[in-house]
């Protein structure tokens, strides 16, 4: 199988083009670019090559098809979604803390898309990804709160370009270990991935580091804690956990992104992270905001502390 690159397909990334244009999803697409088995131009590439017109991809069809056929999600009516509101065009869901979005590479049968399929099952048609049907945007496994997911392919192109040029409002609540010196703040600093540990962290832009925004506000100083309002303006991977332990401030209960020198510890078995207030314009022209408050278990720590 040959792809030739057009002109406007230049300059995008080899494994971002693949995603949107073959049924697998970005970590096989590395595998097999790391393995050899795409080639540029008769060549092996680096996984974040960047295309020129012309320039020619090769694979094989079979790999594809075996993924395909390893990576097939199955319906779980198991899986309960708690819906906070539903129409034609999308399903908000409060999602609970530990509970993944979508499967990784091992195909966990029991993730909120596993649920999905079994509560709706046409949507497995929609979005880029077959393995990430309706999925926007996601929350990471320890975090709960409102969550996004699109019921057709007109809502899933107009939802995804919202979440791209951020004019999507996302509003969380953390708990964070230490005081916070400031009542408010933005904190801009690029972040990507550690070659080394494999965690999110910050780094400038010449190291490639990508720009992510976090706003915060402090709402309750605690003795040894601090109870934030936090809102991403942008939408980086783990970027609010990697951003408050670049302050020194990590969130409680991240088992990642973590510090030793705390003065008290809480035990919990999940992040203090919660996914509060999401706003966005529908399809239609109007506003929408939707509000889940703190989980029990979040809320009776709160007014335990001193």
């Amino acid at each position: 199988m040959l792809i030739k690159i057009k002109k406007e397909d230049e300059k995008k990334r080899l494994d971002k083009f693949l995603t949107q244009n073959l049924p697998i999803n970005r970590s096989q697409i590395k595998k097999l670019i790391k393995s050899g088995q795409i080639l540029v131009n008769n060549k092996q590439p680096t996984v974040h090559r960047f295309l020129k017109e012309n320039d020619i991809i090769k694979l094989q069809k079979k790999d594809i098809t075996e993924l395909t056929k390893e990576k097939k999600l199955t319906a779980n009516q198991k899986i309960k979604l708690n819906i906070v509101f539903e129409n034609e065009n999308i399903i908000i869901i409060n999602k609970k803390a530990g509970l993944l979005v979508h499967p990784t590479d091992k195909m966990e049968p029991n993730t909120l898309v596993n649920g999905l399929l079994a509560y709706y099952p046409k949507i497995k048609n929609v979005g880029d990804d077959p393995l990430r049907p309706g999925i926007v945007h996601r929350l990471d496994k320890g975090v709960s709160g409102l969550m996004l997911v699109c019921k057709n392919q007109t809502a899933f192109d107009y939802y995804k370009k919202l979440f791209k040029t951020r004019q999507i409002k996302k509003i969380y609540t953390a708990l964070v270990h230490g005081q916070m010196a400031q009542k408010e703040d933005l904190i801009d600093m690029p972040i990507t991935r550690s070659a080394s540990s494999g965690k999110m962290a910050v780094h400038s832009k010449e190291q490639g580091g990508k720009q992510a925004l976090t706003r915060y506000s402090v709402i309750k100083q605690f003795n040894h804690f601090a109870l934030l309002e936090v809102e991403i303006l942008t939408g980086r991977t783990h970027q609010i956990r990697a951003h408050l332990n670049a302050l020194n401030h990590p969130v409680v209960g991240d088992p990642l992104y973590k510090q030793k020198n705390v003065k008290q510890k809480i035990e919990l078995d999940r992040i203090f992270l919660h996914s509060k207030i999401l706003g966005f314009t529908n399809l239609q022209g109007e506003y929408q905001e939707f509000t889940a408050k703190l989980p029990d278990k979040l809320d009776k720590i709160i007014k335990e502390l001193k």
